[in-house]
């Protein structure tokens, strides 16, 4: 009976952290680029369990194997979505989208303070000074490092080929990796990557004058949120159902 209340407690904490991930993919469904995460669970192991100094059985040496069972499920992974969302078209032409995979490269700090790269799908850009920024002010990177534009007509070509006023300037440096998965969400709609991570030739291409939009379908997180609500809710029943028969039980032996 114990055994299932910490089957049903380790359920409402993955219901809780798929929750968490629920509501923060529909609290970016209208931001630019963001790719949506998925929650992965497992369940546990398979445990023997055993009848333990049963009276009935005095004359076995050995505890009795009566079967096996699971104690309920976890977290595994948190896994993103990288399938491309809708464009917008905007018509800015600091705005630009990747179409396929890739990833624009921006140079930021990390978790130590360290200037280092970066990748964005955001592709939502200004200028700062002359320099091409992100709206959170990253600077993007081109193939000679920082792009300085100089006044006059920008244009972006589908491979990331800057010119103003027909004259080439430098390229938007643009990379791709052999296993998306292997990058890690850090902040600001950036990713970082880790020693999994191996950069390969650009894949994809890019429009000027557009934005990739949220691969966010609200609809159905909004019911994936409301099934899971239902999960937590049942596990929680579970336990309290357990809660009231221990109480019992512990009530019944003192009366005896």
């Amino acid at each position: 009976m114990v055994r299932g209340l910490y089957t049903a407690g380790v359920g409402m904490t993955a219901a809780m952290n798929k929750v968490d991930v629920i509501a923060n993919n529909i609290a970016n469904a209208a931001t630019t680029g963001y790719k949506k995460d998925n929650v992965i669970t497992q369940s546990f192991s398979e445990e023997l369990m055993k009848r333990l100094h049963d009276p009935a059985l005095n004359h076995v040496v050995h505890d009795v194997g009566i079967g096996g069972g699971r104690l309920g499920v976890f977290v595994d992974t948190i896994h993103t979505d990288f399938m491309n969302g809708s464009l917008n078209i905007t018509g800015n032409e600091f705005d630009l989208a990747v179409v396929g995979d890739g990833f624009f490269v921006v140079t930021a700090e990390d978790r130590t303070g360290t200037q280092g790269e970066h990748y964005t799908r955001n592709g939502s850009f200004a200028l700062l000074n002359g320099m091409l920024i992100t709206k959170d002010g990253y600077a993007v990177m081109g193939s000679n490092g920082v792009i300085n534009i100089p006044d006059g007509d920008f244009s972006v070509s589908e491979t990331g080929a800057i010119y103003i006023d027909g004259e080439f300037i430098d390229n938007i440096r643009m990379v791709s990796f052999n296993d998306n998965q292997s990058l890690r969400k850090y902040k600001d709609n950036l990713y970082t990557t880790t020693p999994e991570s191996q950069i390969v030739e650009f894949a994809g291409s890019i429009q000027q004058g557009a934005l990739e939009m949220s691969n966010v379908n609200t609809v159905r997180e909004m019911v994936d949120l409301i099934t899971t609500h239902r999960n937590y809710e049942a596990s929680q029943r579970v336990i309290t159902t357990i809660d009231q028969q221990l109480g019992r039980a512990v009530s019944d032996i003192a009366r005896r």
